[in-house]
């Protein structure tokens, strides 16, 4: 072992573990109002409802399903082969790293704008990557990609939205018979959602448990799921006590609240899969310090995990969650447009259906700017009038700034812990 880490193993173990749990704390504060920002502003489930469903369903996602074994870097934008000689820099790269994110994260939370934790994390370590070490250490193509995809997934997520929107209102709300036509056509909806969803927590949230799922299997599992739960569906809308001899109005309140239902089933399941997936952001650098400061200085390209990261990870999420979360669930349920229970599900349908097809096709994607962009799609279909031009303008410039702002303080905070504790 290197006098570096007989030195300050320690100490970096401790720093790392607290950025670690600030770095979950940012995620549970602003990402997790991806999964329960529409159902919150459809009303289908009040602030205090949709934090306690989150925290059950992202601790267990996180804790249940976060994996064993982490990447060192996610989605292989470091060249590890160029810190292998020197193992202290990138341990205090990847403090740096999450500490620079997390910053950012909390920032965009108290102005409740949604970012994505993704390039929070990315951003910061390209910057301490590219200026502290070299340039060469950067996979700029994997990186180009990332910027490329603010573009691309929101316009899919938007369009897809757009289209199941206005599907749901040409079949079910703009007829005479709205409750007939509902239960007509929702059992529809319910199979595609489910699908869908149980394609998303398959592929997504229990990719990490070591499963050997392929696509075909995860696709096999997922429409026997959707298939069940569709039919208890079907017994379930036929025994509500909704009329088609009610006037117009009732039997559109009616047909809302099976929409708030199926909302409700659809957040818990993208919360699940959001927790599992997306605590790597927190934990995969914390596990890299970890096991290079007990290795003594070996750059592994996975590390496994120590049995306390999982759920610090999980603790840290909730704890965001819970006291800053409102503010970004607010944004995406209220600011952007208004929303109802059955735009609402168009929307989280779409972003659903957006991961599954970045997915399979290989795609950077961003679950935030996914879901933004299904909100934007819904509010659209409706006219630009019903879409907050402000809000939106202020959610795009977070997203431009995210990269270079986490990459700033990334290097920043690299050179000042270079300078404390490198001769």
């Amino acid at each position: 072992m290197s006098l570096f880490f007989s030195d300050y193993g320690d100490l970096l173990i401790i720093v790392a573990t607290v950025v670690g749990f600030f770095m979950a704390w940012g995620i549970g504060a602003n990402d997790v109002a991806n999964a329960m920002g529409t159902s919150v502003g459809a009303k289908a489930l009040t602030v205090k409802q949709a934090i306690m469903v989150a925290m059950v369903f992202e601790f267990a996602g996180a804790y249940l399903a976060g994996g064993e074994v982490t990447s060192t870097i996610r989605k292989g934008i470091l060249n590890v082969g160029y810190l292998h000689d020197s193992p202290e820099l990138f341990v205090l790269g990847m403090i740096s790293a999450l500490f620079a994110a997390a910053t950012w994260l909390l920032l965009a939370s108290t102005f409740g704008w949604p970012v994505s934790t993704t390039h929070s994390i990315i951003g910061a370590v390209v910057g301490f990557a590219a200026i502290g070490i070299s340039v060469d250490a950067v996979n700029w193509q994997i990186v180009i990609g990332i910027v490329g995809s603010w573009i691309i997934t929101p316009i899919i997520a938007g369009c897809i939205s757009y289209a199941i929107f206005i599907s749901t209102q040409k079949l079910i709300f703009y007829t005479d018979q709205p409750v007939a036509n509902a239960k007509r056509y929702l059992p529809w909806y319910m199979l595609a959602g489910s699908l869908i969803i149980s394609l998303v927590t398959f592929e997504k949230g229990l990719q990490h448990l070591g499963l050997a799922i392929n696509h075909l299997d995860a696709f096999i599992y997922s429409t026997i799921v959707a298939v069940f739960i569709t039919v208890i569906g079907i017994i379930f809308i036929n025994q509500l006590k909704i009329s088609d001899k009610d006037d117009i109005r009732s039997q559109l309140s009616s047909v809302e609240q099976v929409f708030a239902i199926l909302m409700i089933a659809t957040a818990c399941s993208m919360a699940f899969a959001h927790g599992s997936n997306d605590v790597a952001n927190a934990i995969g650098p914390l596990a890299a310090v970890v096991s290079v400061v007990k290795s003594g200085g070996i750059i592994a390209k996975t590390s496994a995990l120590a049995w306390w990261i999982l759920p610090l990870g999980g603790l840290g999420i909730i704890a965001g969650l819970a006291i800053m979360g409102r503010r970004v669930i607010a944004t995406i349920g209220k600011g952007i447009t208004h929303l109802t229970p059955s735009r609402g599900f168009a929307a989280e349908l779409s972003a659903a259906t957006t991961v599954v097809i970045a997915s399979g096709a290989g795609l950077p994607i961003s679950t935030t700017q996914t879901l933004v962009g299904a909100v934007l799609g819904v509010g659209m279909a409706r006219g630009i009038a019903a879409i907050n031009m402000a809000v939106v303008r202020n959610i795009l410039i977070s997203w431009v700034v995210t990269l270079p702002i986490a990459a700033v303080i990334s290097i920043l905070c690299f050179y000042l812990l270079k300078f404390l504790l490198l001769p």
